[in-house]
């Protein structure tokens, strides 16, 4: 698919929360994989505020190409901070294609049911305990990439998502300690064929939520420094820019810190590894009449500071 440098653009631009400072210090770590035009290697890089620059960080031969191996080194920030203070930047062009954030995580980790207006759609009570489902990495795609509508489905869902991304190795953390084991935060689209999650295949949820394309992630990983309150952030979807979604994270049942302790008790979460962690009211499934993602459908997903999805729909 090729989407206008404008939208591209778009994708990347900052949005401004009022709780958030803006003379962060940090304000700059917004980390992208991505490539270069008619160059096969994979690059990390960080991009500006505003989405309109470019500053490669895998051109430094202690700093891994690959997200997830860059979270597990740790990388001492301020240090990194003065590295890009001397290292040119470049402007965002057509020339640079943007891949999703993390492209091989250990895990990707769904909760469902975790906003009570969501619940209340569904005419079903609020959980009593989080309600964990997973997807396959091979689901993933980037912020621009397309979204495939697999012959064997024809109820195709959106569920606009905050996702956590894991910095370091975790097991049975205490929710008092959690946010020490997040490295920061993106923005995710839990596509779903709702046929095969709730009508096929036993009611199992994994066909449903994992085939190809049905998890688009990023535009960045925005490092969790710079998200003063990750359970104050206004989420929506618009479908053909129509508005579907429009909740806000604070409205989560279970909060970011009970899911990470409920998760680690008994699975141990790896740097780089995906949790998202619900959805607002709003899906296909349960307006009336029901409505369902069909092919040339463009499904945009945003998150206040964090940034916007665009991604169409295609024929698979």
């Amino acid at each position: 698919m090729n989407i206008s440098k404008s939208l591209l653009l778009t994708s990347l631009r900052r949005v401004f929360h009022p709780n958030f400072s803006t003379s962060s210090p940090l304000e700059n770590m917004r980390f992208v994989q991505f490539l270069r035009k008619n160059d096969p290697k994979k690059r990390l890089g960080i991009v500006s505020p505003d989405g309109n620059r470019l500053t490669e960080l895998s051109e430094y031969s202690c700093v891994s190409s690959d997200m997830v191996n860059f979270i597990e080194q740790n990388y001492n920030i301020g240090e990194l901070e003065s590295k890009m203070e001397c290292t040119k930047s470049e402007p965002v062009t057509d020339n640079i294609t943007l891949l999703p954030p993390i492209t091989n995580p250990s895990k990707v980790i769904g909760i469902g049911l975790n906003y009570l207006d969501h619940c209340t759609e569904q005419n079903k009570p609020k959980p009593k305990e989080p309600m964990f489902f997973n997807k396959f990495a091979t689901s993933i795609v980037g912020p621009t990439g397309d979204i495939i509508a697999h012959k064997i489905t024809n109820k195709l869902d959106w569920e606009v998502e905050l996702a956590v991304v894991i910095g370091k190795k975790a097991f049975q953390v205490k929710k008092d300690n959690a946010f020490d084991y997040i490295f920061g935060y993106t923005v995710a689209q839990d596509i779903s064929a709702r046929d095969w999650q709730k009508e096929r295949n036993g009611g199992q949820f994994l066909i449903g939520k994992s085939m190809d394309s049905f998890c688009p992630l990023g535009p960045s990983i925005v490092h969790k420094s710079f998200i003063k309150n990750p359970q104050d952030l206004n989420l929506t979807s618009k479908i053909n820019g129509v508005t579907k979604q429009n909740g806000n994270t604070k409205d989560m049942i279970y909060k970011i810190d009970e899911i990470i302790e409920h998760l680690t008790q008994a699975i141990t979460l790896n740097p780089g590894d995906i949790i998202l962690t619900g959805t607002p009211a709003g899906v296909g499934m349960h307006r009336s009449p029901p409505e369902y993602l069909k092919p040339g459908d463009v499904v945009e997903s945003e998150i206040q500071c964090i940034g916007k999805l665009i991604n169409t729909v295609i024929e698979g």
